[in-house]
């Protein structure tokens, strides 16, 4: 096959995926944009009621906080408690999913008297985003196939991008300006195809990343493999296993004890912890997981993990960050290499900027389709072209 055969397919295949997945691709990018700078967004917009003033009193414990916030008829079943060593730092707490499927706004609490402060806004918008973004909102969420969809529109721009490359490649390939700088002289086709060429060479190495990572949340099979490759054999092989069911009257008997919980993780962790959020079990399940942040922590995925049982007290397995392989610290930070906050707010920004400019390269290789098919169309000898003798051989 020859080179220009070649050329000739991969730019076929370029187009015909481009096409199929323009708004997808679209969506997904504008999205993630959208949420790069969420926690900066959601900490602006309810910096009055996140915090509150420090008292002398001492602060609720988690069970004294859930047992004045469920004699409002108006909250439903807590799932979560998020608690910080700060002592201005309100409490947030999260409830589990209601009867039709719905979850509840959080609210935010002082952790002193347990009163509301109020729900955090610009929390739902950001939900909505999230679900658009990871499965185009369509039924089912995370079990639906919107997933399914988000993984293999990931997996064919890893095509699009390895076939726009070769397609791109210069003759002066050695030529740093050839590669990164386009021709804002040009107009029309020209221009398109330099802003697609350039803006697509930028982004590349960071939508790689991108499509790496967010595989993760797309196929299980990709998520399992990744940890096989990158855990250690033992803890790659013998996941956490469920506590074995208790005799009925003895654990369904006794409520949670969170306060043991608490205790047992502040025996753990002593002062080193920033933020702890406490993750109630569901079902009869009595195992509470608690991921803590500590104050230097780097980025959100710097973070350990416990696991207590909510009954007796005991530890039943801690996940520290510090103690993990760098292949584990991978894993566990697969978000933050997903919106690039890993590397600090510059990466952030980055990440923002590629994701922003997915909406530029649809618009602009729609533009060159559009404009490849009206020169082909063009191009054609049409019979009224044609001497006399060609129109006779012409069937």
């Amino acid at each position: 096959m020859t080179k220009h055969a070649i050329k000739t397919a991969l730019l076929q295949v370029h187009s015909v995926i481009g096409l199929a997945l323009s708004l997808v691709l679209a969506l997904v990018g504008i999205t993630g944009a959208t949420m790069s700078f969420e926690d900066e967004i959601q900490a602006s917009l309810n910096v009055g009621i996140m915090r509150v003033e420090a008292r002398s009193t001492p602060m609720l414990t988690p069970d004294q906080l859930i047992a004045r916030l469920q004699t409002n008829p108006d909250f439903g079943k807590v799932s979560a408690v998020t608690m910080a060593s700060d002592p201005s730092a309100a409490v947030r707490i999260r409830f589990a999913r209601n009867e039709g499927g719905a979850r509840p706004s959080s609210i935010y609490v002082d952790p002193y008297d347990a009163r509301v402060l109020g729900a955090p806004r610009g929390e739902q918008f950001f939900i909505t985003v999230r679900k658009l973004h990871r499965w185009l909102l369509l039924p089912g969420d995370a079990k639906g196939y919107g997933r399914q969809i988000t993984g293999l529109s990931a997996i064919c721009l890893i095509a699009m991008l390895i076939s726009g490359i070769v397609l791109r490649w210069p003759h002066r390939a050695r030529s740093v300006k050839m590669w990164l700088k386009p021709n804002l002289a040009l107009r029309g086709r020209g221009l398109h195809r330099s802003l697609h060429a350039v803006a697509g060479t930028w982004v590349l190495p960071i939508y790689l990343v991108m499509v790496l990572t967010g595989l993760w949340y797309s196929f299980d099979w990709y998520k399992n493999g990744a940890t096989w490759l990158l855990s250690r054999p033992s803890n790659a092989a013998a996941p956490m296993k469920p506590k074995p069911a208790r005799d009925v009257g003895a654990a369904d008997a006794k409520p949670l004890a969170l306060d043991r919980v608490w205790a047992t993780f502040l025996h753990e962790q002593g002062s080193r912890f920033a933020t702890a959020q406490l993750t109630l079990p569901p079902g009869a399940d009595t195992v509470v997981r608690i991921r803590s942040w500590a104050r230097d922590a780097s980025h959100p995925g710097a973070r350990d993990e416990f696991r207590i049982d909510a009954v007796t007290g005991r530890l039943a397995s801690s996940d520290i960050y510090a103690d993990k392989t760098i292949g584990e610290r991978t894993l566990s930070s697969v978000l933050d290499i997903h919106r690039g906050s890993i590397f600090g707010w510059l990466g952030k920004l980055l990440f923002m900027v590629a994701a922003a400019l997915m909406p530029l390269l649809v618009v602009t290789g729609l533009l060159l389709y559009l404009s490849r098919r009206r020169h082909r169309r063009l191009s054609r000898p049409t019979l009224e072209n044609l001497v006399p003798d060609e129109r006779i051989a012409r069937p």
